[in-house]
């Protein structure tokens, strides 16, 4: 991505915060970044972190007054980055519609389908829906992709640029996926720490101290996943070399299959995503 890309970002919260962080100095300059946000306070954080340039607070008024001040700002620059609450979004689109004419608008909240998006913005058709994961505040994200027909090759790269710069992304061809990206790397850091907190739990019971359980939980989550992501073998293979019959790992795999814990970890990711349908039809609602 070139230093000349222009970009506006309609919310100033974490997630905008960690992509603006892994932005600068390298694939950006702070002078072709401005912010809106709903507090005075996060602008000037913003401003006062990265210096980058910031608009009049949503707070100030409405959306429509807001978005209107920055007008000018909108209709020049590149691509938009839509990271306001999904509550928030359908009157944000209504104050952004009349200002488009071609830029890129990339959409970080949740829940929105891109044609619903499209529909509030008078069917406006250069959008890519994302959805990252909050690993992303520490560069360690991973973000799945959707793009809409209208989306040139030039601006998919963009999008790909700007989500990058907290860590992997994966581009899906059909959006409905979404739900699954959501349901797995979206809605899963929850899932590793409730894992953790169990292990520091047990941990705890078996006589070590709070600190030295969690220590050796997360040590060990740390050390297992960077060994799976740097190993050209199936995680069921590494598994499988950690498990002697009879030993003490055995056991307790035994233990979880007795269980029914894969069972129940499958269920929970399926009704995430389940539920990650319901909510994009609620949110979508006319």
């Amino acid at each position: 991505m070139q230093n000349k890309l222009k970009m506006i970002f309609i919310g100033g919260g974490n997630m905008a915060t960690a992509l603006i962080g892994g932005l600068l100095p390298d694939l950006t300059t702070p002078a072709n970044v401005h912010v809106i946000d709903t507090h005075q306070a996060s602008l000037d954080k913003l401003s006062a972190r990265f210096g980058v340039t910031t608009g009049l607070s949503l707070e100030a008024g409405s959306a429509i007054g807001a978005i209107g001040d920055a007008s000018a700002l909108i209709e020049q620059t590149d691509v938009i980055i839509l990271s306001v609450k999904p509550q928030q979004l359908r009157e944000v689109a209504a104050a952004l519609a009349p200002h488009l004419s071609g830029q890129l608008v990339l959409s970080i909240a949740a829940g929105i389908r891109s044609s619903d998006l499209s529909r509030w913005l008078n069917d406006y058709p250069k959008i890519v829906r994302s959805m990252p994961n909050t690993p992303a505040l520490i560069g360690k994200g991973i973000t799945g992709l959707f793009a809409t027909a209208g989306v040139s090759d030039e601006q998919k790269q963009a999008a790909e640029d700007i989500m990058s710069a907290v860590g992997s992304t994966i581009w899906l061809d059909q959006e409905p996926l979404i739900d699954a990206v959501t349901a797995m790397s979206g809605s899963g850091p929850a899932y590793v720490f409730y894992f953790i907190e169990a292990m520091q739990q047990a941990g705890v019971d078996l006589g070590l101290t709070s600190v030295q359980a969690t220590q050796l939980a997360i040590s060990t989550f740390e050390g297992a996943a960077l060994l799976a992501l740097n190993s050209d073998e199936p995680v069921s293979v590494l598994r499988e070399r950690v498990t002697s019959k009879g030993g003490t790992t055995y056991a307790a795999l035994s233990s979880m299959e007795n269980s029914g814990v894969k069972a129940a970890i499958i269920d929970a990711v399926k009704a995430a995503a389940t539920r990650g349908k319901e909510l994009g039809d609620e949110l979508g609602a006319e």
